[in-house]
């Protein structure tokens, strides 16, 4: 008898699917998405969407409702895809541990969900500024790095041409290169140990090396080698653990487009908003990076989320971008500010 009343009081009880669905079809949500959409059959094409998104990944929904719905707008606005298949934005599950102010909770401990920009969601961006006749993101490997000069930015290379020979070999570095409509060029090269040293520094649920207390880690040369102890997975969830290569495509992609490149109003908007969340749904919220400290159970959180990880082992980005219709865009933005928090589960 015990039971089965336990069993009907779980079929009373809704899903955080279903209670984040009734959450974002209220009267009062669906006005602010007119407002904020402008569109009626573009308010319930979104609502459709993201109501999917939440369906299909069980720990974005018990994110805080207002904070799903800020990312998915801003990838909205942006004309991103949240698909996972696209790699253009995410929508990652963090916990933010709770704030206190003179003894007391000014705010509760929670879980929200933060915009989370792919590598290929900065080549779109770069793509529709119509400002980048050129733009190549790919890695190095073994044996094809003849010479590279960081004073001239003149690289050398013997590329391998056949694809599974160059699949087998190690990768050494990452190279980035890009050429303006009006003749600017530059161009980056970082070593594989210079990417290495910046996850370790910059991503918190990310280490280079072997780690001790309550939950240790192997270095991530163990990781890479399958030397894990088994029911450890969920320690290495951050996306510098599940696909280092699209990371480290977006930090050489930030790193050179914030610096020399044109940044149109849009790639400010998706780089200042990067790894962030926002508590409400209305512009005058401000956005907020999540903690720098990610407990065990925040990468566990993530970890349950297979359909936000990137696609594995990215081909090299190699595109010639067609002059297309200029768009407003503001002079180039140089900034030296550090990869914010992890898109735990880097970039990278």
């Amino acid at each position: 008898m015990a039971v089965n009343n336990s069993l009907a009081q779980k079929a009373k009880t809704p899903s955080p699917a279903s209670v984040f669905q009734q959450f974002i079809k209220n009267s009062v949500v669906q006005e602010n998405l007119l407002t904020t959409l402008g569109d009626a059959t573009r308010t319930k094409t979104f609502t459709a969407s993201i109501i999917s998104n939440v369906s299909m990944n069980p720990d974005l929904a018990k994110c805080k409702h207002t904070t799903i719905i800020s990312a998915a707008l801003l990838g909205e606005t942006l004309k991103l895809s949240p698909s996972p298949q696209l790699g253009q934005f995410y929508m990652v599950p963090y916990k933010q541990k709770a704030k206190w102010q003179d003894g007391e909770i000014v705010e509760p401990e929670c879980t929200v969900a933060t915009f989370t920009l792919g590598y290929k969601g900065y080549l779109q961006l770069a793509i529709r500024s119509g400002q980048y006749k050129k733009l190549i993101v790919t890695n190095i490997k073994e044996g094809e790095l003849i010479s590279w000069n960081p004073m001239t930015e003149e690289i050398e290379v013997d590329p391998i041409l056949d694809d599974d020979e160059r699949s087998k070999r190690k990768t050494i570095g990452y190279y980035c290169y890009f050429e303006l409509i009006n003749g600017f060029q530059k161009a980056m090269y970082w070593s594989y140990e210079k990417m290495l040293n910046h996850a370790d520094k910059y991503s918190p649920s990310f280490s280079k090396d072997a780690t001790g207390g309550k939950y240790p880690k192997v270095s991530y040369a163990d990781y890479v080698a399958g030397n894990i102890p088994r029911g450890t997975e969920w320690q290495y969830s951050s996306f510098w653990y599940k696909d280092f290569d699209g990371m480290a495509y977006k930090t050489m992609l930030r790193q050179i487009i914030s610096r020399w490149g044109v940044m149109s109003i849009d790639m400010q908007t998706a780089y200042t908003n990067d790894m962030t969340f926002r508590n409400g749904i209305g512009e005058s919220d401000q956005p907020q990076y999540t903690e720098e400290i990610v407990e065990p159970e925040q990468a566990e959180v993530v970890e349950k989320q297979p359909e936000a990880i990137p696609e594995q082992n990215p081909q090299p980005v190699m595109n010639t971008i067609q002059k297309q219709p200029e768009n407003a865009y503001e002079p180039p933005v140089e900034s030296d500010r550090p990869e914010p928090i992890e898109y735990s589960n880097s970039l990278f």
